[in-house]
């Protein structure tokens, strides 16, 4: 490991575990989400064994510093070490922060640095782990990753006209184009009160029609973007209706 090329070499870089599964007999890969570096895939060699180091560091929903090495699609985890200050998540919350991890690991290009995602995502955690109302929390982190990773949501503008949203109309909002005003001959897109729409720029959910139309405003501009793929975190939220 040492006589790795330094320009390969990344040293206490702040990181989270979004996955992590078995390799080989005493091993795991991980899929880590790095503040500098983005989604990175590592290898820990020996993680499993009885007396290593990395035993029981590499936990999700934990602040970490990781040092790594490596310039093949698998890197190699040199060093791992605990940052502390995130209170453990539990029951629900802990639900909502696999659910989290899911989206990043749909959504997110590997080797792709987005830094505010990376501060806003611990921040959700901590949000998480200390408020009631999960389901707000969601709503926010997930309107905010969609904006850091390109995918526009023009919230409290018309789409055809560019005017003011206002709050008393009902929209259309039509996927890849935004909201326009509904008519009755309108079939595309969702039904949205324009309130909802600037609640939703807000981050405001007080509300609950707001409440209600935005998690389904979500869901389709989540389904739309993750392509089919199939969110086992959503299926058991949904078992459990809690959000």
């Amino acid at each position: 490991m040492s006589n790795a090329p330094a320009g390969l070499r990344f040293q206490d870089e702040p990181a989270f575990v979004l996955h992590s599964y078995p390799f080989r007999e005493t091993s795991l890969i991980l899929e880590v989400f790095s503040r500098a570096h983005g989604r990175v895939p590592l290898v820990a060699r020996g993680a499993r064994r009885p007396r290593s180091a990395l035993r029981g560091l590499l936990m999700n929903f934990q602040p970490l510093a990781l040092s790594w090495f490596g310039k093949h699609e698998l890197r190699t985890l040199h060093r791992a070490e605990w940052q502390g200050g995130q209170p453990q998540l539990r029951g629900t919350a802990l639900l909502c922060g696999f659910y989290l991890n899911e989206l990043l690991l749909n959504l997110m290009a590997r080797d792709d640095p987005h830094q505010r995602l990376f501060d806003y995502y611990q921040q959700t955690l901590q949000r998480l782990a200390q408020e009631d109302d999960q389901a707000f929390t969601l709503r926010c982190f997930e309107k905010h990753m969609l904006q850091e990773l390109g995918y526009a949501l023009t919230l409290d503008k018309e789409a055809d006209s560019g005017k003011p949203v206002v709050p008393e109309r009902t929209y259309r909002y039509i996927l890849e184009r935004g909201a326009i005003v509904e008519t009755p001959d309108s079939v595309q897109g969702m039904p949205v009160l324009g309130k909802t729409l600037l609640d939703m720029a807000a981050d405001d959910y007080r509300d609950a029609d707001s409440a209600r139309q935005s998690k389904q405003l979500m869901r389709m501009l989540l389904d739309h973007h993750l392509a089919g793929k199939t969110l086992h975190t959503r299926e058991l939220m949904r078992d459990l209706q809690k959000l």
